[in-house]
């Protein structure tokens, strides 16, 4: 009887024990998502009429709940008016450049609790059939937020997209346009291996690299070729400054982003004149990826898809030689006008 009385007394000691392990592992992940969930205050006159008030700490928190349930469909329009939650226009632009780290930037930018991301390209200024749908169809496809939230939509088409500018000048000429580049070259390849990979999906041939690049009639670098034309940063840019004046850009190092990305975000942070709010904690190495993870909080991580970080084909170092000399005036002329120096060969 005494045997009984001990067993049932132990097993009733486990069941209690578990119930407190339980207790205390939620409760830490609890002090974690709060710790992420510091209110942000002031922030002077940025995110609307509210300006002097304290950041919601509801807003934190819908940004990872009730964000979630609207894009699952689960969340009703009363719940909408209720929380306050509106559609903006975005206030910052990811404008390009393609395959320069354009998704890395905004999944990043994204741990800010200011700001929100919308999740898909909407390429409203470069395609003339979604221009023609208007603006307040470009804002029906924005996220809901908090008016004191930012939105920051990315589309890398954009930047060398000849009407672009000035539809995004009629539409706000005060926002801000954050372009990420990469070495010029190592950009190209880059475009060329994410072409190739669809080719070879789809069973196609595909031409060598060199080939693309290299013109076989004058064995000049090929400027036709849409790849070494995306990287002449500085002629496409030169388009921008005729409606926005330098100061409206940020230029984000692309190759440093995926080195060290903290100080690149929080340059861009300063940009935008959020309070910084991203650090080391938010990022953390993978080595099995072999780049930059996220972490929002103790229980939330993220890594970006697995086609980012595709392996480059083996490319001529000759005709790696001539791109970068071909790159190399362009590039100083783009240093001179951002008034920022990357370290390029």
């Amino acid at each position: 009887m005494l045997f009984k009385q001990q067993a049932w007394l132990r097993q009733k000691l486990l069941v209690l024990g578990s119930l407190a392990v339980g207790s205390l592992l939620y409760l830490v992940a609890r002090v974690g998502s709060l710790d992420r969930l510091q209110p942000i205050c002031p922030i002077e006159g940025r995110f609307g009429a509210r300006s002097q008030a304290e950041f919601p700490l509801r807003a934190l928190q819908f940004k990872r709940g009730l964000l979630h349930e609207f894009r699952k469909g689960n969340t009703s329009k009363e719940q909408v008016r209720l929380h306050d939650l509106v559609q903006q226009l975005p206030k910052a632009i990811i404008i390009g450049v393609r395959k320069g780290g354009t998704r890395a930037l905004l999944e990043m930018l994204n741990l800010h609790p200011a700001v929100v991301k919308a999740s898909q390209e909407i390429h409203f200024f470069d395609n003339d059939e979604n221009y023609a749908k208007g603006i307040e169809w470009y804002r029906k496809k924005m996220p809901f937020s908090y008016p004191q939230q930012i939105t920051i939509e990315k589309s890398p088409a954009y930047f060398i997209t000849e009407e672009v500018p000035e539809r995004i000048y009629k539409m706000n000429s005060s926002i801000k346009l954050l372009i990420i580049v990469r070495e010029p070259t190592t950009r190209a390849i880059s475009d060329y291996t994410q072409v190739l990979e669809g080719k070879e999906r789809k069973n196609k041939t595909y031409y060598k690299f060199e080939k693309l690049a290299i013109d076989p009639n004058t064995c000049e670098v090929n400027t036709k070729y849409k790849a070494v034309r995306t990287s002449i940063y500085t002629k496409h840019l030169e388009r921008w400054l005729k409606y926005f004046p330098i100061e409206q850009f940020h230029i984000v190092d692309g190759d440093r982003l995926i080195s060290e990305p903290l100080p690149e975000l929080q340059l861009v942070e300063k940009f935008l004149n959020l309070p910084p709010r991203i650090s080391q904690y938010n990022l953390y190495f993978n080595a099995t990826r072999g780049f930059y993870c996220l972490r929002f909080n103790i229980i939330f991580n993220k890594c970006l898809a697995g086609s980012k970080g595709r392996i480059h084909p083996e490319v001529d170092p000759s005709v790696i030689t001539k791109l970068r000399k071909f790159f190399h005036p362009f590039n100083q002329k783009f240093y001179q006008i951002t008034g920022r120096t990357l370290n390029w060969p």
